[in-house]
């Protein structure tokens, strides 16, 4: 049913079927529930040197995806895309392919400068400022990570002594727009760091039902009066330790 709205994009329909599903697309499962999406390239390219991964499988289409297998372990990664709609409509068809248990990796804007470069997040949920989650989950200002999947991956960085923060990030659909004052807006309703994606996957985990975890790590700095790269990108050991951080993580989802 319906629920309208002056705008369509709070006018949420609760059928769970739609008139093209993913399952349409899911002609062969994967052979493994798990998956790493991460958004380091340069870590992909390392671990395929390393033949510490081998091409499982090229998903076709206009933007090919291509899903690669730990060759030690029934694990798979593949690269994330940019924004809700591509890397959360992926996460979808994942699904549908047989993923029931994900881990998320990538890095974002921090909105607080004591955020330090490569300081891991946990996410505990998003602020839902894009467009894709208004598909999956009837509106709401946030949305939140499964607490049972989240202190799940809380106590296993604690047991590890393995340093974190946790809280809220901001999902926006426009990276040019983060204007000064909607940045403190969004630091004052407790989000950490600002991103393209967590909304949508985190919607799309829910309305499916299947284990979702992510751990973003503090990158450029919007905060002060001049944005600051800060070298973020760079940060080879950082990002690719986060990965086999989150290759432990995805077992215990």
């Amino acid at each position: 049913m319906i629920t309208k709205s002056k705008y369509p994009i709070l006018e949420f329909d609760d059928n769970k079927t739609a008139k093209l599903n993913p399952t349409s697309f899911a002609h062969q499962s994967f052979e493994t529930d798990k998956l790493i999406i991460t958004f380091f390239p340069e870590v992909m390219d390392k671990l395929a040197e390393e033949g510490k991964i081998i091409l499982e499988r090229t998903i076709g289409g206009e933007n090919p995806v291509l899903i690669y297998r730990f060759s030690n372990d029934d694990i798979l990664i593949t690269l994330g895309q940019v924004g809700s709609p591509a890397c959360a409509g992926n996460l979808d068809l994942f699904h549908a392919m047989g993923i029931t248990k994900v881990m998320f990796c990538g890095g974002g804007g921090v909105l607080d400068k004591n955020i330090e470069v490569g300081q891991v997040l946990v996410v505990d949920g998003a602020i839902r400022d894009e467009g894709f989650s208004y598909h999956y989950i009837e509106p709401s200002r946030y949305i939140y990570t499964n607490p049972e999947t989240t202190e799940n991956i809380v106590k296993y960085l604690e047991n590890n002594s393995i340093p974190y923060i946790r809280g809220l990030t901001w999902t926006t659909d426009a990276m040019f727009r983060e204007t000064a004052d909607i940045i403190a807006q969004r630091k004052e309703e407790g989000a950490k760091i600002v991103e393209m994606e967590q909304a949508g996957c985190i919607a799309v985990s829910q309305f499916r039902g299947f284990a979702y975890g992510a751990l973003i790590y503090g990158g450029d700095d919007v905060s002060q009066d001049e944005w600051s790269n800060r070298g973020w990108r760079s940060r080879e050991g950082i990002r690719y330790d986060l990965v086999a951080l989150c290759k432990r993580l995805v077992k215990i989802l």
